[in-house]
């Protein structure tokens, strides 16, 4: 029997040694890219997508923490053979919370919000982003944001006992 074959016609690109010798990547992003979180697995998530309009799929590579998997920087690299790794990064959000992903050919990024007292585990809301590739740059087009509820069962008052029977 055959073995799969992917039709997205992109190479496989070693995001983590991309990303180490990439001068817009953050000093604390690049300092999760030198060990791994377990075994020889790195917290990177790698997408291949078009979302530039070159002949070659886009690379968006999202790092998070070993520890919780909580996005630290997510980046998009554009094919360019004249770049000193071959690609060229074309977008880089390193605010903490952030996930990239690709709706419908175009950049999706979304970050976590927090209020005060808020856990890494239980954001307050979300915001996301809708780029599109204009004139050789991401630009941003669309804003929402997602306010999560924050009731439980323990914000509404208790009710009051009438004194009437009860049935049971």
């Amino acid at each position: 029997m055959p073995s799969p074959t992917s039709s997205a016609g992109y190479k496989k690109v070693d995001a983590v040694q991309l990303m180490r010798n990439d001068p817009k990547v953050g000093a604390d992003v690049k300092k999760s890219l030198y060990k791994p979180c377990a075994a020889d697995e790195y917290p990177v998530e790698v997408t291949y997508a078009p979302l530039t309009g070159g002949s070659s799929p886009d690379v968006i590579v999202n790092v998070m923490t070993c520890a919780d998997s909580v996005g630290i920087g997510s980046y998009v690299y554009r094919r360019d053979s004249g770049a000193k790794d071959g690609y060229d990064n074309v977008y880089a959000n390193e605010q903490p919370s952030v996930s990239a992903a690709v709706n419908k050919g175009e950049l999706e990024v979304s970050t976590q919000t927090y209020a005060a007292g808020d856990q890494v585990c239980c954001p307050s809301g979300e915001d996301v982003m809708k780029y599109r590739w204009v004139g050789g740059r991401f630009a941003q087009y669309r804003q929402y944001h997602t306010d999560y509820s924050k009731t439980t069962v323990d914000s509404f008052p208790a009710p009051e006992d009438s004194g009437a029977g009860s049935e049971g």
